[in-house]
């Protein structure tokens, strides 16, 4: 049997900040409660990272857990875990880091700082700013990187967020829906005579519905002026009802696409691994392509919506809880800001 080139993860990790805020814990700063969030979104907890720490230190510790279950690295010791890292480090050729809130504003890129905190000294490194549908475009993105020269055979893909450094605590229909984390995965290049690894991506966007989804203040469209008092930060700002009508057709039009185009059938899929922003649009997804919602993995209740890393955390859990089995076809579904959209087709 021929032989042709795969693109598969060989490793996973995750990394959330140990603060755990519940749903009564924000009912007694803001004017809400548990129910209200709960069957509006489905969230019941988010983590929020302290003031000290930075999307990269996120990733960093996420690639860390990757890295070393990608050395086959399996117990608890943290300094061993680091050495085992450190060893398939050296190996990375390419990092892509998914993100809409990196430690800084375009330059350095904070692929750039993992690189040099992980010690992958041989990879080129560079961030994707995809919105929530970041990880998607990053798992592409770096396949493609890999594909185009053959010297190059190890990726490793982030997506990482401290979204709650930019959500308007003031405002109560977004403050509740977001928090922090970053997940990660190696992706190796190998010949193999089966159909394995990342079988292909379909990415999409519609930049007319830019203004639905944006961090509006900082950039060169709207930069800080000398002397101004600013009275709000940057922070997301998000008109829910287009991005609920944009999500919901978003997930059905590209799981029907996805599924059109490697002729799957519902039976065929053990698990579709969707972006977390509102187990709603999740279920009425579902309901439209008529999936039983088991298919789809939900974790939005402990973790809210964190953005590009929704997916890798995701696929983490699955992962380490031993939920994903060698050939088990797996759908991932992103959508987010610019406005963003597309999936991934995998064979684990």
């Amino acid at each position: 049997m021929k032989e042709t080139m795969a693109f598969e993860i060989i490793g996973t990790g995750r990394a959330v900040p140990p603060r755990r805020v519940s749903n009564n814990d924000l009912a007694s700063q803001i004017e809400t409660d548990d129910e209200w969030i709960r069957s509006h979104t489905g969230i019941g907890n988010r983590h929020i990272a302290d003031e000290n720490t930075a999307c990269s230190d996120l990733a960093f510790e996420a690639a860390k857990n990757a890295l070393a279950m990608a050395a086959g690295y399996k117990g608890e010791d943290e300094a061993e875990r680091d050495k085992a890292a450190a060893e398939i480090a050296a190996t990375i050729d390419i990092i892509v880091l998914a993100t809409a809130t990196g430690d800084y504003i375009g330059v350095p890129s904070t692929a750039c700082l993992v690189q040099n905190r992980i010690g992958a000294r041989n990879a080129a490194a560079m961030d994707v700013t995809a919105g929530c549908t970041g990880f998607v475009y990053g798992l592409e993105t770096a396949a493609g990187l890999l594909n185009i020269s053959a010297q190059r055979k190890r990726a490793l893909v982030i997506g990482s967020e401290i979204l709650t450094r930019v959500t308007n605590w003031d405002d109560r229909a977004t403050c509740v829906l977001f928090g922090d984390g970053a997940g990660a995965v190696v992706l190796e290049k190998t010949e193999s005579c089966n159909r394995s690894g990342l079988l292909q991506s379909l990415i999409y966007a519609d930049g007319s519905g830019s203004e639905s989804l944006v961090m509006r203040r900082g950039g060169s469209r709207s930069p800080y002026k000398k002397g101004e008092i600013v009275d709000l930060p940057i922070v997301i700002e998000m008109n829910g009802q287009e991005v609920y009508n944009f999500a919901v057709k978003a997930i059905t039009e590209t799981i029907e696409a996805m599924m059109k185009t490697e002729n799957i059938k519902v039976e065929d899929i053990s698990r579709i691994v969707p972006h977390q922003a509102n187990a709603r649009i999740v279920q009425a997804a579902a309901r439209r392509l008529h999936i039983p919602l088991e298919k789809f993995y939900l974790n939005i209740e402990e973790y809210a919506n964190t953005s590009a890393a929704t997916i890798p955390i995701a696929l983490d859990e699955l992962n380490r809880n031993g939920q994903l089995k060698k050939g088990d076809l797996i759908l991932t579904v992103g959508f987010g800001g610019g406005l963003t959209y597309g999936g991934n087709i995998i064979i684990w």
